[in-house]
Parts: C-alpha cells; structure tokens; sequence
C-alpha cells in the first residue's frame, strides 16, 4: 500500500513546508523561493512543522481505523478534543485551523448536533477547509470499491461536517474522483480528463458547477502562472494544486511549484503533496524532508494502523 504512505506522507510535506511561507505574496517567493524545510516565518514555529490540516487529517484515518468505518460524530469529538489540547499537532498545537471549522466544533459541542449538521452553507464559507479532510476519504472509498453514488454521500456528509455549501462539497468530491482515477491506476492527464467528463449534473445544480468551469470546461495546466489564483477559496485551491500536479514531473518539482505559488502554501502544498504522493511513490519524496517532520513516527503508527484496517 505504497500509495498510502506517499498520499499521506505527501500531504503533511506539502503542510508542513508551506507553513512558514503561509500568505507570502508570489513576486516575493519567485524572487527568494522556497525549496526546503524551513521553520518559523509565518507561525513562528520550527522546521517541519505541520498544520491543523494535517492533525485532523490524520485524526480522521484515526477514527476509520478504529471503528473500521466512517462516524461522522466520532471524528468530530476527536476534532474538538484535538483543537482545544493540541494532543496529536506537531508541536502539541493545532496551527492554522480555520474558522469555518471553529465555528462547526462550537455548534456541535454547544447544540450536540448530528456531526454532518454543523457545517455552514453560506456561499462565503466556502474555505478550503473541508477539502483538507478528504484524502482518508479518497483512500477509505478505493480500498473498499465504493459506488459511484456511495462516494459522492460519504464525501457530502464528511465536508458537510464544517463546510456544507454545494460548492466546497463540489470541490471535494472533484478532489475525490482524482484521487481514485490515479489510485486506479490512470495518469495524471488521463484522470484529469476523467474528471473532466464526469456529468455533476446528477448531484449538483448547473450555477454550482458552473464555479469549476475553469477547471472542467478548459485545460487548466494551459493556463499562464498570473492566470492562478492560490488563496484559501476551495476553487482556487483545487485549480492550482491540479495545476501544479500537470505541469511538473517529480515529487520535489510539485511541492516547490505549489509552495512558490504563495498566499495558502500550506494548503495548495498539502492538496499537490497528497495528489504527488501516488503519482511518484514515497520512495521518491525527498529523504531530507521526511528526517526534519516532526512526529515522523507518529505518522508511521497511524499510517500502519490505517492500512492494516484497509488491507
């Protein structure tokens, strides 16, 4: 289950290296780019130190691995318990969880809501945060042959959890469907065309797809570098990290092209490091970047566990 570990490994590179270079502007970063673990910068923390992102990432394989299934409500408790003692982050606190999400852990805590209940669907809230959770879910939905109409309930019930808008539900499930095109063994430009020929029509209304034209109508690696977008709405998101995945051809090449972008690095980087993971294999993520991770091992355990559920 190589593509596990390098999904997974892949991510929490990709967090953790755009950390420190989080809301950098990009003429500033093509100027001085990042191309290493570096620490402090934006947060103040150490080299290899990873985000939120990552903490509920991984407390979500937590969840699936131990109840060997999807609870909605059980990865929810975890996500509260984590953000208020920081337990599993990589320097025992939860960097950079967004505010979409905040707000969904006090809605469940305070209400005791249906998990699956608490998320906004404010057509503002759509922040990427929902997508930061779905690569468990991609890899939870391939190893079980999961149903065309099965993923696209557990994907809308698991962003629904903070983010319940159509279109960060969107994003995730086009995340989603790439993730499994290239676990199934497609290329990266074929799974691009896949997704690109999928008909949403089924599961979303024509003005929610119509925010991923760009994506699904055009070739999006066609694009020029000022024609992206690499902020903190889901869109711009999954354009740049699909972006970057297209027009490298390594696993370093995508994380420095991601990183370099600017404004969300960490974000862009983690969504590219998951996507570059099983398209190149952890064997070929660089060994110094996996020595400065911090709780490295942690990671390991939990990747074990997962697989061994899934196996």
């Amino acid at each position: 289950m190589d593509e596990i570990r390098g999904s997974v490994f892949g991510f929490t590179i990709g967090d953790a290296m755009g950390v420190p270079a989080k809301f950098k502007e990009r003429d500033e970063l093509l100027q001085n780019p990042v191309i290493s673990m570096t620490g402090y910068g934006t947060f103040n923390v150490p080299s290899g130190t990873f985000s939120g992102n990552t903490v509920l990432t991984l407390e979500s394989m937590n969840s699936i691995a131990d109840l060997k299934d999807i609870n909605y409500n059980d990865m929810m408790t975890r996500f509260c318990k984590l953000a208020a003692n920081g337990e599993y982050a990589s320097i025992f606190k939860a960097i950079d969880i967004d505010v979409t999400i905040k707000k969904s852990m006090l809605k469940f805590l305070k209400t005791e809501s249906d998990a699956v209940k608490c998320g906004s669907d404010d057509i503002n809230a759509n922040g990427n945060g929902s997508i930061m959770r779905m690569l468990p879910i991609a890899l939870y939905c391939h190893y079980n042959k999961f149903k065309d109409y099965e993923v696209f309930n557990i994907v809308k019930n698991a962003s629904s959890m903070t983010h319940a808008n159509e279109i960060s539900i969107l994003g995730c499930y086009i995340y989603v469907n790439y993730l499994l095109f290239i676990l199934n063994g497609k290329d990266k430009f074929a799974s691009y065309n896949m997704i690109k020929c999928l008909d949403y029509s089924e599961y979303f209304d024509e003005d929610t797809v119509a925010y991923y034209n760009r994506l699904l109508k055009t070739n999006i690696n066609n694009l020029r570098i000022d024609d992206l977008k690499s902020t903190g709405y889901v869109v711009y998101t999954l354009e740049a990290a699909i972006w970057v995945i297209l027009n490298t051809n390594s696993f370093s090449e995508a994380i420095v092209g991601a990183i370099n972008l600017g404004g969300d690095t960490n974000a862009v980087g983690a969504i590219t490091g998951s996507i570059a993971g099983i398209i190149y294999g952890y064997d070929n993520i660089p060994q110094k970047w996996l020595l400065e991770l911090k709780k490295a091992n942690y990671i390991e355990e939990i990747i074990l566990k997962f697989e061994d559920y899934l196996s």
